[in-house]
């Protein structure tokens, strides 16, 4: 007589786990992505505080300009970049939205047209990205709140006014928007930045 074995843990299929991807996951991997992407960018800067710190950019990287890319992760609030977005778009000629295959429909949804949108996913514990669409160029570009990103030291050196050196962030910021073009503006914006990232520097905002 055969007597019927009872099944172990071992006997079972496996069952493939999938581990929400956080914030940190995504910001790795990505790193490592827009590292090896052609043409490489001159730096990759994390943590740039824009428009006095109102609004922080995950990642930035600076190529002639600077891009700023966005991560929601699985379980990040993906309606806050309507709030966010609003000094991305003033302080970045290009964005991008990096996000998770949930949140895909609502990002379509909340980030602007204009936006790229990049889906992380989750493979064999590799992260990989699918393109869902191309960063355009921003039509709600604000030069003088660009302009703010800039410490005023820096500020300083684009302001040749006589006693510059007295007057607040937010005066120096109109004086330079009004003598620089957009494109112009933000390769000089870049440049700084680089500056920073060259000589080691923070990015947060600041009053130097």
């Amino acid at each position: 007589m055969l007597l019927k074995k009872n099944k172990t843990a071992s006997d079972l299929p496996m069952t493939k786990i999938q581990i929400p991807l956080n914030d940190l996951e995504i910001r790795e991997a990505l790193i490592q992505k827009l590292t090896n992407q052609k043409p490489k960018p001159r730096a990759i800067v994390e943590e740039l505080h824009v428009h006095n710190g109102r609004a922080i950019a995950d990642v930035v990287t600076l190529h002639s300009e600077a891009h700023c890319y966005e991560i929601k992760g699985e379980t990040d609030r993906i309606e806050r970049i309507t709030a966010q977005g609003v000094y991305y778009n003033a302080a970045f000629r290009r964005i991008t939205l990096v996000t998770t295959e949930s949140n895909l429909k609502r990002a379509r949804k909340l980030a602007p047209r204009f936006w790229g949108i990049l889906v992380a996913i989750e493979d064999d514990g590799v992260v990989r990205f699918r393109h869902v669409r191309a960063a355009q160029l921003n039509p709600k570009f604000e030069k003088q709140s660009a302009a703010m990103t800039l410490w005023k030291s820096e500020m300083l050196e684009l302001v040749s006014h006589a006693g510059a050196e007295r007057k607040p962030r937010r005066l120096l910021a109109e004086l330079i928007a009004e003598t620089r073009r957009e494109l112009s503006l933000s390769i000089t914006i870049c440049d700084f930045l680089f500056g920073r990232h060259s000589k080691g520097q923070n990015f947060a905002s600041s009053t130097m």
